[in-house]
């Protein structure tokens, strides 16, 4: 059977299953090959070298105008990652990001971030991935360690707590912390800068 262009994708954005044993794969093969290719040559550029940069924009098909993102850096699917303006992802972020990420004006990572977009089926574990798309919304914070399970979203001006582990939508001025994350306190919008 022949599976037109981005096949894959509209299986991820539907939430899967892909099946690795399936011609229409090869795609999601070929984007990571890309994608790690690139975060490779963009982690053994020295940090003070601009050039990192450009290895940075060609992952993400776009300049990077208002986003700054410290290496080493691992994404392994460039092409699945949206940025607002104003994003900044400090250094060791893991984006595991085939179902998709969408980072909001304003979001800052902390250093050692992980997020993860897939997971494996319970059954078919070794060929059969599921998906869920992150979305981090506008001035979200997330501390350092933290790890974001797929399919969560982060509220508008929320606080994840270092070494947090996500696996539920956290509300808007939430500060949520712990394994798993639960809402320790609210802050009052009012006092938010924008």
């Amino acid at each position: 059977m022949d599976y037109a262009k981005d096949y894959v994708y509209g299986l991820m954005d539907k939430g899967g299953p892909t099946d690795v044993r399936e011609p229409y794969f090869k795609e999601a093969v070929d984007e990571m090959m890309r994608a790690r290719t690139l975060c490779a040559k963009a982690n053994m550029t020295l940090p003070d070298d601009p050039s990192y940069v450009k290895y940075l924009e060609e992952l993400f098909g776009r300049k990077l105008d208002g986003v700054r993102i410290l290496t080493p850096f691992i994404c392994d699917f460039g092409n699945r990652v949206k940025f607002g303006s104003g994003v900044f992802i400090n250094h060791s972020a893991i984006l595991s990001a085939s179902g998709g990420i969408e980072f909001e004006d304003g979001v800052m990572l902390a250093p050692g971030v992980r997020i993860a977009t897939i997971n494996h089926d319970m059954n078919e574990r070794h060929i059969k991935y599921t998906y869920g798309k992150v979305l981090i919304k506008k001035n979200a914070w997330i501390g350092m360690n933290a790890t974001i399970c797929p399919g969560v979203t982060i509220g508008r001006y929320a606080v994840v707590a270092a070494g947090a582990v996500v696996t539920k939508d956290v509300p808007d001025y939430a500060v949520v912390g712990g394994v798993p994350a639960k809402v320790i306190r609210m802050q009052n919008p009012d006092e938010q800068k924008e």
